[in-house]
């Protein structure tokens, strides 16, 4: 059978920060199959990762989150989409843009958005998705380089 897991389980394991959370997550994770969400991998980035959070610096959160990937009991919703989102969020661009960015590839369309920074990060990592940036009068423009 396999288990949903939830931010919060992540984020002790990730941390080891609270005793006895940490001594239930991490027996957790390596003795059951365990899956998780791309929305939880999206809050465990902010969480980790915010000023509000734990305000880690990004190479360890990446860091945590490939260690967590690695595991071997642990699954997630799209293991392709995890990894393009960590590799764009890696070189610059926010992580939450990143996952929606990758979860955007698999219906082969194009992405539309009004974040002129978005549109900007994707080009210059050469982000296959086609990105429609749309100015605040709702028509297709180019953001300026």
């Amino acid at each position: 059978m396999i288990i949903v897991l939830d931010t919060n389980i992540l984020v002790r394991y990730a941390l080891k920060d609270d005793p006895i959370p940490t001594a239930i997550a991490t027996p957790w994770l390596t003795n059951h199959d365990c899956y998780v969400l791309n929305t939880v991998w999206l809050e465990v980035v902010w969480v980790l990762s915010s000023k509000r959070g734990y305000a880690l610096p990004k190479e360890l959160v990446i860091d945590r989150i490939r260690h967590i990937l690695a595991l071997p009991r642990v699954y997630t919703e799209s293991l392709e989409e995890i990894s393009w989102a960590l590799e764009w969020y890696t070189k610059g661009m926010d992580f939450a843009d990143a996952l929606h960015l990758a979860s955007s590839l698999r219906t082969g369309e194009r992405f539309a958005t009004f974040d002129k920074d978005l549109v900007r990060q994707a080009r210059l990592l050469k982000v296959s998705q086609s990105i429609l940036w749309l100015s605040e009068r709702f028509k297709e423009n180019e953001p300026d380089d």
